[in-house]
């Protein structure tokens, strides 16, 4: 499965590989070194925690890699009063009578604590290219579903960092 990305997000994900390459590489292999110095391997807390950091940043970087290079490049084609990627809106879900801010993202920029919900979810799929007022169906699986009326849409501009692991 291909995610969508956008070109800022690969520009993200280029800079933090970089980053890890350069920076927290021989950092971490200079932690690797230093503890491997105080002597048996075996009952040594330090070089275990060392290296098992060091091959969390590897892991991080072959991660990005693989995003990249298995991703689709996507832009934004919507109206301005359209949902589409890069907007906020606020949805009333009929069923619970509750209204909600949702911020429509790549994969990659997904939090659901901060309600940033990705463009591939079911939300997003069922949403994109419906307009203020639009009362949309929003199916979950094949024997439930839900119905939200779109209150607002606004532009999403905030710059947000790429979702750790």
């Amino acid at each position: 499965m291909k995610h969508k990305l956008t070109q800022q997000d690969v520009d993200k994900m280029k800079a933090e590989i970089e980053h890890r390459k350069v920076e927290v590489r021989p950092e971490l292999l200079e932690h690797v070194k230093e503890a491997r110095a105080h002597g048996d391997l075996s009952e040594n807390f330090e070089y275990h925690a060392a290296k098992k950091e060091k091959n969390r940043n590897e892991s991080r970087i072959r991660y990005l890699e693989r995003m990249i290079r298995t991703c689709e490049i996507v832009e934004d084609h919507s109206d301005a009063d359209q949902v589409g990627l890069n907007k906020t809106v606020t949805l009333y879900f009929e069923e619970d009578d509750e209204t909600d801010k949702f911020s429509f993202v790549t994969t990659v920029l997904v939090d659901t604590m901060q309600n940033r919900v990705s463009i591939e979810s079911p939300l997003g799929k069922a949403l994109l290219g419906h307009k203020k007022g639009e009362r949309v169906y929003i199916p979950v699986n094949a024997q439930y579903g839900y119905y939200v009326e779109i209150k607002e849409i606004e532009p999403f501009d905030e710059d947000v960092p790429l979702n750790e692991y």
